[in-house]
C-alpha cells in the first residue's frame, strides 16, 4: 500500500515524458473535436451529442466509472430564442420623435425565452452598472430608476480589488442590484480598451439563439425585461442631449475613475419577435475512484466546456465555429489527464471528477445546472480545475493562473509548476474579470476553491503579442480551426503539470481552503 502511495504522488511529473508524443496524442482529440463534421458542437445540436458521445467513450477506454444520471451523460435542458431581426427594431425618442437605429451597427438587442415584445422607457446612465456594498460603492444610490432602463460602461474603478469588482459584474449579481432599484432593463457599453473581439465580429452573435435553462428556478435576471448592448463607435448619439460626452466618460474609465450619473433625455422604444423552442444536452462525467476508505467521498475535480458556437455567420466564407482552442483543448486534457492516470496506474487517496460540461458560451449554464444537480454531494467536492482556452501558442514558460491568491491552491499550483521549471504569474489582466467568465465560477459560488489558466508571457513580448492576436483573429471565430499553429509538446507539458496539481491536490492531508483574506470566502460551507 505505502508503494503505491508513494508511486502515485512521484510518477506524475517525469522529466523523461516524450512530450512530443504526448502532444501529439493531446492533438489527435482536437482533430476529432473540432472536425468539420462536430458543426461547432453548439449546445443542444447534433454535433454536440456526437462530442458527448466521442468523450464518453474516451472516459471509458481512460477507465473512469460513468457518473452522470445517464451512463456518463447528465441530460440538461434549455430555453431557446432566437430574434427575428426583420420582424424586431430598436429607436431613440426625443422630444416625441423616433430616430430608428439599425440593429447590428449601432446596437444589440439582448434576449430571453420571456421579454415583452414591446419596450419603451426613459433611460439613465449609471456609471459602471455596480453597487459594491464592501467599498460603500454604489451606483445606484439616491436616483429614482423605478420602471427606466440603466445605461452602463463595462468596467469598474481603478481602487476596488479586481476580484470583488468582478463579482459584482456577473451579470446575476448586477441585475440583482439593478432590479433592487427598480430598473426593468440594461444596456451595456463596452469599453474599446478591454473588448476581446471587435464589433464588426462580435455583432455577428446576435444571429445565434440565446438559451436559459429549463427550469425557471435557474434564472439568474428575474424581471428582466430588456438588454441591449451599444457598439462604442455609435455610442455618442445616446448622450447627445445629457450634458455629457462619451469620449469624456471614456477618458474617465480608462483612468479608472468614479463615473457621473445622469439621465439621458430619452427613451428607447424596442419591438423584438422571438423564435423559441427548447432542447436538451449533456455534461458529461467520468470518476477516478480514490484509494483512500474515507478520503475517497470526496473529490478533486478537473473541468472544462464541451460546447462551442456551431455553425454561424461566415467570415472569409467560413462559418463553422470548429472551437479548436476553446474549449477543444481543455476537453482533450480532460482526456489525456485521465489516459495518463490509467497508464502510470495512478491511485490518488481522493477520487477525481472529470466534468465537460456543456452550455459555457450560453452563459456557464452546464456547470450552473451541474453544481445545482450534482452527481456526487456538493459540499464533498475539495476544488475545481478548470482548463479553458489556456492557448498554448509558444513553449511553456510562464503560466499565468486566476485565483492564484485566493485559495491554499495557489501554494500547490506554485509548487508543481516550479518541479516542471515554469513560473507563475498572478492575473496580469483583472479587467478583463477572467476569475469569473468560465465554469470554475459556478463552483466557486457553491464555496468550492478553484484555479483557471493561461500560458503567461513577459510584458512586451513576442509570446504576449501572439496571445492578443489570437483574440483579435481567432477568438469566437472561424479560425479558431485545425489549421492554426499550436506548440503540442507545450500543451503536453501543460497537461503534466494539471496532473500534478491534481493528484498533490488529492493526496494532500488536508482539502483546500480559501484563504481568510479572500473575498470568495463567504460562499465557503
Amino acid at each position: 500500500m505505502r508503494h503505491v502511495l508513494l508511486l502515485a504522488m512521484v510518477t506524475c511529473w517525469l522529466p523523461g515524458a516524450d512530450l512530443v508524443q504526448e502532444g501529439d496524442r493531446w492533438w489527435s482529440h482536437i482533430q476529432v473535436l473540432a472536425a468539420d463534421n462536430m458543426e461547432g458542437r453548439n449546445t443542444g445540436s447534433p454535433g454536440h451529442l456526437r462530442a458527448a458521445r466521442f468523450l464518453a467513450g474516451k472516459f471509458k477506454e481512460a477507465g473512469l466509472q460513468p457518473l452522470g444520471t445517464n451512463g456518463y451523460l447528465q441530460p440538461v435542458k434549455f430555453k431557446v430564442a432566437k430574434i427575428l431581426e426583420d420582424q424586431s427594431s430598436l429607436a431613440i425618442v426625443r422630444d416625441g420623435k423616433a430616430t430608428p437605429l439599425t440593429l447590428g451597427l449601432d446596437a444589440n438587442l439582448g434576449v430571453r425565452a420571456k421579454m415583452p415584445e414591446h419596450t419603451e422607457a426613459d433611460v439613465v446612465f449609471c456609471g459602471y452598472g455596480l453597487s459594491i456594498p464592501e467599498n460603500h460603492f454604489d451606483d445606484f444610490a439616491g436616483l429614482d430608476l423605478t420602471g427606466k432602463l440603466i445605461v452602463y460602461i463595462l468596467g469598474g474603478p481603478a481602487d476596488i480589488p479586481a476580484n470583488l469588482r468582478s463579482h459584482y459584474s456577473f451579470r446575476s449579481e448586477r441585475w440583482k442590484a439593478m432590479h433592487a432599484a427598480g430598473a426593468i432593463g440594461v444596456v451595456a457599453i463596452q469599453n474599446p480598451k478591454s473588448m476581446d473581439i471587435p464589433w464588426e465580429r462580435s455583432t455577428l452573435a446576435r444571429l445565434n439563439a440565446a438559451m436559459e435553462l429549463g427550469d425557471e428556478k435557474f434564472s439568474g435576471t428575474p424581471g428582466l425585461q430588456f438588454a441591449a448592448v451599444i457598439n462604442p463607435a455609435r455610442a455618442e448619439q445616446f448622450f447627445a442631449a445629457s450634458g455629457h460626452t462619451f469620449a469624456e466618460l471614456l477618458a474617465l474609465a480608462d483612468q479608472g475613475q468614479a463615473l457621473p450619473r445622469f439621465p439621458l433625455n430619452l427613451r428607447l422604444r424596442a419591438t423584438a419577435r422571438l423564435q423559441t423552442s427548447t432542447v436538451e444536452s449533456q455534461n458529461v462525467v467520468g470518476l477516478l475512484p480514490g484509494s483512500d476508505p474515507t478520503l475517497k467521498n470526496q473529490y478533486v475535480v478537473y473541468g472544462a466546456h464541451l460546447d462551442h458556437l456551431g455553425v454561424g455567420a461566415a467570415i472569409t466564407g467560413d462559418a463553422i465555429y470548429n472551437g479548436a482552442m476553446d474549449d477543444g483543448s481543455g476537453i482533450a486534457s480532460l482526456i489525456e489527464i485521465a489516459t495518463m492516470a490509467r497508464l502510470e496506474h495512478l491511485r490518488p487517496k481522493r477520487s477525481i471528477l472529470f466534468v465537460a460540461v456543456t452550455g459555457e458560451e450560453k452563459g456557464l449554464l452546464g456547470s450552473q445546472f451541474f453544481t445545482s444537480a450534482p452527481t456526487v454531494p456538493l459540499r464533498n467536492m475539495v476544488a475545481d480545475i478548470n482548463m479553458d482556452m489556456y492557448l498554448p501558442l509558444y513553449p511553456l514558460k510562464y503560466l499565468e493562473v486566476q485565483g492564484l491568491e485566493e485559495s491554499t491552491l495557489g501554494l500547490d499550483i506554485r509548487a508543481v509548476a516550479e518541479k516542471a521549471g515554469v513560473i507563475v504569474q498572478r492575473d496580469r489582466e483583472p479587467q478583463r474579470n477572467l476569475f469569473i467568465r468560465s465554469d470554475q465560477y459556478s463552483y466557486i459560488k457553491q464555496g468550492v476553491p478553484a484555479l483557471t489558466f493561461k500560458f503567461g508571457a513577459e510584458a512586451g513580448s513576442a509570446e504576449e503579442k501572439l496571445g492578443k492576436d489570437w483574440l483579435r483573429q481567432r477568438y469566437h471565430a472561424p479560425s479558431d480551426d485545425l489549421s492554426q499553429p499550436v506548440d503540442k509538446p507545450a500543451a503536453a507539458k501543460f497537461n503534466r503539470i494539471m496532473l500534478d496539481l491534481g493528484m498533490r491536490v488529492a493526496n494532500a492531508a488536508e482539502r483546500p481552503h480559501w484563504n481568510a483574506d479572500s473575498f470568495f470566502k463567504r460562499f465557503e460551507h
